[in-house]
């Protein structure tokens, strides 16, 4: 019955999606041109609630747990699993207060309505994996950025989405320089998981009755060295996945 259901229900989910993506790009754009930055950022929340509200049409729930209070007067790194490019709507909006910006791979810089834009234009950073050296500059001033002006990084260190919801390892490089660069940020693991199973091996049909959660994590002690950090970060992580 779910996969039926899945066949039917995903075009229609793709045709919301698209309209929304349509609709929001245009006032994305207007307000860039503006100069209207805290505008901007507002039409980017609204954008990605409605997305989480299309995903509703295929049966899928969220829950989102944040036990600690974060402070907005601080650069915060949010260090999280990668399952699927559903995990990106449910972060922006739930850590909206912290108006987090994503290292991103450069391809998704283009092409693609309301994303893209938002990718080249909000504040996030795009990166091409095939010139390693580029990125890490690129790191080292996204992390000199989110420093100076108190804003918050989103970096999914296992480089690329797992299908099956188990973590992979960790490729250190990057977010060990955007750790360097932005020394006074809090450092606050997240775990994600069920996003996966809305897309599996495919984009088509997509799962029906996901049931996404997000946990956020206590902030991780900087006073440790770096290589403890990140290993203190992927056992917190791994401490909320859910296999089922």
């Amino acid at each position: 019955m779910k996969k039926i259901l899945s066949y039917i229900l995903t075009p229609i989910f793709y045709i919301a999606f698209g309209l929304v993506l349509v609709f929001f790009h245009p006032l994305q754009w207007i307000a860039v041109k503006l100069n209207m930055m805290k505008l901007h950022t507002k039409i980017v929340n609204f954008l990605n609630f409605s997305i989480i509200r299309t995903l509703g049409l295929l049966g899928t729930t969220i829950k989102f747990e944040q036990p600690v209070k974060l402070p907005k007067d601080r650069p915060i790194i949010f260090v999280s699993n990668h399952q699927s490019m559903y995990d990106i709507p449910p972060l922006i909006w739930f850590l909206r207060k912290h108006q987090p910006k994503f290292v991103s791979k450069m391809s998704l810089g283009k092409g693609i309505p309301s994303i893209s834009i938002n990718l080249r234009e909000g504040g996030s950073v795009l990166i091409d994996r095939a010139k390693p050296t580029e990125a890490v500059e690129k790191l080292k001033n996204f992390g000199k950025y989110i420093e100076k002006n108190l804003k918050s990084a989103v970096i999914f260190p296992e480089g690329t989405r797992s299908k099956n919801g188990e973590m992979k390892p960790f490729k250190e490089k990057g977010l060990k320089t955007l750790l360097d660069f932005a020394p006074n940020a809090l450092v606050v693991p997240v775990t994600i998981n069920n996003t996966y199973k809305l897309t599996g091996d495919s984009n088509f049909p997509l799962g029906v009755f996901s049931r996404i959660s997000l946990y956020v994590h206590q902030p991780v002690d900087r006073t440790s060295g770096i290589s403890d950090m990140i290993q203190q970060i992927e056992t917190a992580i791994k401490s909320k996945l859910i296999f089922s």
